[in-house]
């Protein structure tokens, strides 16, 4: 073991959290997210249980202690394998270990783990099991409601009640079919209609268990919606191409205050973390792909992402590229408020 963390104790409740997605919620992504809400519960890329057991555990289960309350997703179905990973999970100091049975890729489906899962209850029973008699911390399950044509609500039913009976109490439902042939992982997010009223069904059914709702949830107000039926939400893709929507997340589904008062502040509390990786040797690009989506929707928000995307600029470039840019925006949106104000 490379190295170990430190768990953080009683972790808030899971009423928001960022989903785990491939190339984004790397370490980097999940750090700057912190410094946005500190209540949010972060979630890493899914990890294959191979690759953790063979391959390099630091690259892939390094963090920084900030990022915590944060779980590990593993993609795998060998109750074994997933047992090691788990108790690996703990070690390293994660919150919580999260079985991917929703991913749809035939990639996926190849190594017979991810959405195929929900076909197999029993499998997922056992793993589950494997996993909780191995460790002391959470273990969950993130899955769709259905495969390619079977819509029915008893069988997205009867799958949480048979994996709950194994010791799962938390259930992050992806509220959309999962189609295994003929639609991409993109065209999955995007395609098979959302029904959100089968994970509020869930909740009514299994009252005891902990429901998240996930898919095509874009704001603060329809995630307080969402927690009038179920116990917290999963927020995709707009918590990475607009980060900023983190900064209501402590307020108002905590009830706690937010860090991050303006973006400059947000990224100058950043900058500890950017010199120490710039020290050991990541490039800068590693975390400026992060952020380019900070200024969303903001007058200079095209400069800002021109110059934090281009390789000739941020080739051995440091801190001062980010402060360049900053001031760059900011120059530019007071020009547009003295032309607005004429």
């Amino acid at each position: 073991m490379s190295e170990i963390k430190t768990q953080t104790p009683n972790p808030p409740s899971h009423r928001f959290c960022i989903a785990p997605m491939l190339d984004w919620t790397d370490r980097f992504y999940r750090r700057f997210a912190r410094e946005l809400s500190q209540h949010t519960w972060l979630y890493t890329e899914m990890v294959n249980t191979g690759a953790i057991i063979h391959g390099d555990q630091m690259r892939h289960l390094r963090f920084d202690p900030a990022e915590n309350p944060l779980a590990l997703q593993l993609g795998g179905s060998e109750p074994a394998d997933l047992a090691k990973c788990a108790k690996i999970a703990e070690q390293w100091g994660y919150n919580e270990v999260n079985l991917n049975v929703g991913c749809p890729s035939e990639r996926v489906q190849s190594g017979s783990f991810g959405a195929c899962l929900m076909l197999e209850p029993n499998l997922v029973a056992d793993g589950v099991k494997a996993m909780r008699d191995a460790c002391n911390i959470d273990v969950t399950v993130k899955h769709r409601i259905g495969i390619d044509k079977i819509e029915d609500y008893s069988f997205v039913r009867d799958f949480v009640g048979h994996v709950a009976k194994a010791g799962c109490n938390t259930f992050i439902v992806h509220a959309r079919n999962a189609i295994l042939k003929g639609l991409s992982p993109k065209e999955n997010r995007d395609i098979p209609p959302l029904k959100y009223d089968y994970a509020y069904q869930l909740k009514r059914d299994f009252p005891q268990l902990e429901i998240i709702i996930n898919g095509g949830i874009t704001t603060i107000a329809d995630s307080q919606i969402h927690l009038q039926h179920v116990d917290g939400v999963m927020v995709g893709r707009e918590a990475y191409h607009n980060p900023w929507i983190l900064t209501e997340v402590d307020a108002a589904i905590y009830g706690a205050a937010h860090i991050a008062k303006t973006r400059r502040a947000a990224m100058e509390n950043l900058r500890g973390f950017v010199d120490a990786e710039l020290s050991a040797g990541t490039p800068l690009r590693y975390v400026a792909r992060h952020i380019l989506g900070l200024y969303q929707g903001i007058h200079g928000a095209r400069h800002w992402r021109r110059m934090l995307s281009d390789a000739s600029l941020l080739k051995n470039a440091d801190w001062r590229l980010i402060e360049e840019a900053l001031n760059i925006v900011e120059s530019r949106q007071e020009s547009s408020n003295v032309s607005q104000n004429a």
